[in-house]
């Protein structure tokens, strides 16, 4: 597939290249597992200071940790606990500036100082979660919120409901 250019330090143009990369790995003629850890290991790549990427899938009432690049995470996150657990309550990204500054939130890595939360709803299922986080602060904006919800857009089309 496509791959960044180091010497283009345009955001919206490695995004592209993601989404692209994205709409090449995800297929509906794999299992979930293979398309979720194809998709943690695109974001690990074209996100710059991200350091961890990964999914939380709904298993009985909570979330369970599923495919990821980064650290070893948390297994099991509550429904409404967290970023995580509130991004799956509210079924809406949440965007953490400053994940000390979240009421509730979860420590899986003291280095992960914001994060982004993506649902993953397929014919009103809620499947999941997409939790990225960054050794920064106010890492995440509207750019990356459109990018990663627009992959997750691409990951739903390509995924049966479970």
């Amino acid at each position: 597939m496509f791959h960044k250019d180091p010497l283009i330090n345009d955001p919206q143009t490695n995004y592209n290249l993601f989404l692209e990369n994205i709409e090449g790995y995800i297929t509906s003629s794999l299992p979930l597992v293979a398309n979720l850890a194809n998709f943690s290991a695109l974001v690990a790549y074209f996100f710059d200071h991200v350091n961890w990427a990964g999914f939380y899938l709904m298993h009985q009432d909570r979330l369970v940790l599923g495919p990821f690049q980064g650290l070893p995470a948390c297994t099991e996150i509550a429904i409404g606990k967290g970023v995580c657990g509130t991004s799956a309550l509210l079924r809406k990204t949440v965007v953490v500036p400053k994940t000390a500054e979240f009421p509730g939130h979860i420590v899986c890595d003291d280095a992960s100082l914001s994060e982004i939360v993506v649902p993953i709803i397929k014919d009103g299922v809620l499947i999941g979660v997409l939790d990225v986080d960054s050794p920064l602060e106010n890492r995440f904006g509207s750019l990356e919120q459109e990018y990663l919800e627009r992959a997750v857009k691409i990951l739903i089309d390509n995924i049966a409901t479970l």
